[in-house]
This record gives structure tokens, C-alpha cells and sequence, in this order.
């Protein structure tokens, strides 16, 4: 069984974090994030690190043990540095570039997909066949990724489509004569 919730979660400097009323609400430079947390757990402040503790030994509640842990450790992580995820577009013809708040998307279509940019998230085209969405919120920036790599999923055959820079596309043999 995991002990991720026994680890405290640091917090750096730069990054304020209060706990009131059962929500946990962490301030950096990149702004805000709050998390209700569950009656489960207690959550406390000492000395520049923030306890997770479950209140009685059901099943329930060591697992939220150590999925609040994340969670918040997640919350200061992203305040403080943030998150990234890159997508990569394969494909002849396909592209996609940035105009204002909406990231317009060429896939082999007969027309562009516009995709509008939310306001929690940045997205950012350095080549027209590279897409970089960065963000605070964890969550956020992988649901905007997996909703931009959903309008053309790669394919095995030719490996078109747009797909996460870690991703390896297992490929297939083509037809035979």
C-alpha cells in the first residue's frame, strides 16, 4: 500500500498557503488554486510544510489520505512553477498557429478547427507543427491537451494526427500485394 500521504508537502517561497473551512487555497505567482478538501482528512500548517492526516482508520479515509497529498502538492507546484504539456502535429499539410484567443488548427479537414483558448490556460505555437499549453492547473492543461489531440488522433499507418511529445505511435504494416 502507498504512503504518498505520510511525506509533507513543502512549500516554497513565493507561495502562501491557508487553510480555512475545510479548503485549502494556495497563492503564487501564477495565481490561484483551491481545493475543498474532505471531511475524511485533516489538513495543518506547521513550519513551512503542510500535513495531510487521515481522522480514523477506515478504507475511505487513507485513501484520501494520500490523493489529498497529491492533490495539494499538485496546487503548490503549479503556482509556483506550473505545468506543461506539448503536442506535436504529424502529417502533410497539417498545422496549427495562434491568432488572438483561438488556436486555429489545419488537420486534413475541408475546413480549420478553431479551438477557443480558456482563460486559465496558455497556448503557444513556436512552429507551425508544435503546440505548447502551460498552465497552473494540472487538471486544466492535461483536459486542453487531450481535447486538442482528440480532433485528429494519431494513426498507425502513416503516424498522422497530433500526439504528446512522449507519446511513441505503434505503427503498422501497410497492405501487401
Amino acid at each position: 500500500m502507498s504512503r504518498v500521504g505520510k511525506n509533507p508537502v513543502a512549500v516554497p517561497s513565493g507561495v502562501d498557503l491557508d487553510v480555512a473551512g475545510g479548503v485549502v487555497t494556495a497563492k503564487g505567482k501564477l495565481g490561484t488554486l483551491k481545493l475543498a478538501v474532505s471531511n475524511d482528512v485533516t489538513t495543518t500548517v506547521e513550519d513551512g510544510k503542510l500535513w495531510v492526516k487521515p481522522k480514523d482508520d477506515s478504507k475511505r479515509a487513507r485513501s484520501q489520505w494520500g490523493t489529498t497529498r497529491a492533490l495539494v502538492a499538485n496546487m503548490v507546484k503549479g503556482v509556483s512553477t506550473g505545468f506543461t504539456v506539448n503536442l506535436e502535429i504529424n502529417g502533410v499539410g497539417y498545422r496549427a498557429n495562434v491568432q488572438g484567443k483561438v488556436l486555429n488548427l489545419q488537420l486534413g479537414y475541408s475546413h480549420e478547427v478553431p479551438f477557443p483558448i480558456p482563460d486559465d490556460v496558455k497556448i503557444v505555437c513556436e512552429k507551425p507543427t508544435s503546440i505548447t499549453i502551460t498552465g497552473a492547473d494540472r487538471q486544466r492543461v492535461g483536459q486542453v491537451a487531450a481535447v486538442i489531440r482528440s480532433y485528429r488522433k494519431p494513426e498507425p499507418y502513416k503516424g498522422k494526427g497530433i500526439k504528446y511529445d512522449t507519446e511513441t505511435i505503434r505503427r503498422k504494416e501497410g497492405k501487401k500485394k
